[in-house]
Formats: structure tokens, sequence, C-alpha cells
């Protein structure tokens, strides 16, 4: 008689990581706000927002707050989509971050 073996997805692995930690969800949202800025990156960052927005609340929640659908939200947190700054502004507050603005580090010339 074999043993069963409970397998968990890498997605639910990191939701649990996420909610148990809330200094690393705010260094993952720190990161992935950053990446939209790379129009290489800004794909993984949507996708980042979007795995912080389930572990802290969830995306219903996160909906709810930024007056959009379920849908809606999962189309601005896809790897293609265009989130609102409402929608930004939503997500930060699930997680209970503040929006800020720093400046850009040009190297001088």
């Amino acid at each position: 008689m074999s043993k069963l073996q409970v397998v968990v997805s890498h997605h639910d692995a990191e939701i649990a990581e996420l909610r148990a930690d809330r200094e690393l969800a705010f260094a993952c949202v720190k990161a992935a706000m950053q990446s939209l800025d790379d129009p290489d990156n800004r794909a993984a960052g949507l996708l980042a927002l979007r795995t912080v927005a389930e572990a802290w609340g969830g995306l219903g929640a996160v909906a709810a707050e930024a007056g959009i659908s379920r849908e809606a939200l999962y189309r601005a947190l896809s790897p293609t989509g265009n989130p609102t700054l409402k929608t930004l502004l939503a997500v930060r507050k699930t997680v209970g971050l503040r929006l800020s603005i720093e400046p850009e580090h040009r190297a001088p010339g």
C-alpha cells in the first residue's frame, strides 16, 4: 500500500507565504510597482500584484474596493492588463500600504 502525498501547487504555496509574512507582501508589492515602469517586466509585476491581492483579502474584496467587477480585476492584473490608478490603489489598500513617489535615479549627463 502506498502512502498518499499531499501536493501543494506553487501558486497556493506562494499565497500562503504572502499571507503569513506581511513584510514579504510589502516587498512584493513594492517590486511589482517598480516593474510596471519597465515594459519588459510589466507582465510579471501585474501578476505579482494579483498574487498579493489574492493573499490579502482576495480578488473579490479588491474588486469591490476599486468599484469594478472581479472579472475586470482579473483582466487588469493579467499579463496584458492595463490597470487604472483606482485599481492599483485598491490593491495597495488591501495590503495596507500607502502610495509614495520617489525620484528616479538617473546617471548625470
